[in-house]
């Protein structure tokens, strides 16, 4: 089942829940991916890797929300964007922890050649196309430089 579809289903199961903050959470979702499709226009619709970077956006901005919630003691607020970041983290696959993440890139450091941090860029751009889905590249930033000694 592709997302688009399940956010269709999750909808109308949260619908008929009467689950209000879920639908909500979920309309938001629905509407910013039309969005990001008319942004595409003429060509067809975004595809699956350009949801799942969308729905990433969206978690990060109100991971952003929610800390300056907290700055400006509006603690419901940040509750409100933690339900939301909730819904969104739902339709992600899921993140490698640590361990797959270091091997991952010792996999393309060995793929690549690389031997110094000058050879970062190939690394990483072999981590993105092999794993983009499921790997954070914040995180495989710093660990691709203490791998190759940087």
């Amino acid at each position: 089942m592709s997302l688009r579809e399940r956010f269709t289903a999750e909808l109308k199961t949260a619908m008929l829940a009467k689950d209000a903050p879920r639908t909500a959470a979920l309309r938001m979702i629905t509407a910013r991916l039309k969005d990001v499709d008319i942004a595409a226009r003429p060509g067809p619709p975004v595809d699956e890797e350009a949801i799942i970077a969308m729905l990433r956006g969206m978690a990060k901005s109100r991971r952003e929300s929610v800390e300056l919630y907290r700055q400006g003691n509006r603690p419901e607020l940040a509750a409100k964007e933690e339900a939301e970041i909730a819904v969104i983290e739902a339709f992600l696959p899921q993140q490698m922890d640590a361990a797959a993440i270091a091997d991952a890139v010792r996999a393309a450091i060995a793929e690549t050649g690389a031997a110094s941090v000058k050879d970062m860029g190939k690394v990483m751009a072999a981590l993105k196309a092999r794993h983009a889905a499921s790997l954070d590249m914040a995180k495989a930033g710093p660990a691709v430089k203490a791998a190759l000694g940087g």
